[in-house]
């Protein structure tokens, strides 16, 4: 058996994770994974030589560095998640697919962008956990065919959302109801840090539970962002820190789109 070790410089995320995984998805000689997002740093298990891969690795373009490569006599692990984990993920897929529906109807409501363009992010991290889930045993056309479609959908959903702050820039005059605004990405805000607490309960040190904390973490990010806009639209009676902060989360989404496309190559 041998053990490989590579640096990847740009693997912040569950994206990157699960883009990798599919990378090597179909090489018998790879026995196992194991990721270290916080690190950067992945290791493959496998036999023969690494070169049979490596490339495949590469090719993702995440500035990727084989540093070493050895024989190794470290035990092979089954790579069954654990139940409480899958169960923590389907609540969290579940929570964020939830407010993904409730504030695109109240963010096209009240026609605040921010609300909108932070649904566009709970679809986005609802699309990462569940291909972790679903694609599990699944053949790798499959979770290509998922990945494609879900990333289309995405960037379609996102550009109507620019096309409608670019209308609004140009001096429609349609206030957002602040009220809403702050209310429901408090909501939102309190769905994301239950979510956190849900993942932190699991008490797991692996790499995509960890990769799900940082994901979760910035999602609250940008619920504080919706809130800070919400508020600064009710002191300047002025719609456009809600443009300002509707563009910048719908051009998180759209990169979080690409990244997911990715998967379908």
């Amino acid at each position: 058996m041998q053990k490989s070790t590579f640096i990847i410089t740009k693997m912040d995320c569950p994206s990157e994770e699960q883009m990798i995984r599919m990378k090597l998805d179909g090489f018998p000689s790879i026995k196992q994974l194991n990721f270290d997002i916080a690190n950067r740093k992945l290791i493959v298990f496998h036999t023969g030589e690494a070169s049979v891969f490596e490339q495949s690795i590469y090719d993702l373009k995440f500035d990727a560095t084989l540093i070493d490569s050895l024989a190794s006599n470290d035990e092979i692990k089954e790579d069954n998640a654990d139940h409480l984990q899958k169960k923590a993920l389907w609540w969290v897929l579940g929570i964020n697919f939830g407010f993904f529906i409730i504030e695109m109807t109240y963010g096209w409501i009240s026609r605040s962008m921010g609300l909108v363009a932070d649904s566009l992010d709970m679809l986005a991290d609802s699309i990462v956990y569940g291909l972790s889930l679903l694609a599990v045993g699944a053949a790798i056309t499959r979770k290509k065919s998922i990945a494609k479609m879900s990333g289309y959908f995405q960037i379609a959903l996102a550009a109507i959302g620019l096309i409608e702050v670019i209308r609004r820039f140009a001096g429609v005059d349609e206030m957002p109801v602040f009220q809403t605004m702050i209310i429901v990405s408090f909501l939102a805000l309190i769905a994301n840090s239950v979510s956190l607490y849900l993942i932190q309960k699991t008490k797991s040190n692996e790499a995509h539970m960890q990769a799900s904390m940082i994901f979760t973490s910035n999602d609250i990010i940008i619920n504080i962002g919706v809130i800070v806009a919400g508020i600064l639209v009710h002191f300047t009676s002025s719609g456009y820190p809600d443009l300002v902060i509707g563009s910048i989360i719908f051009i998180i989404v759209v990169r979080g789109a690409f990244r997911i496309l990715k998967l379908s190559n």
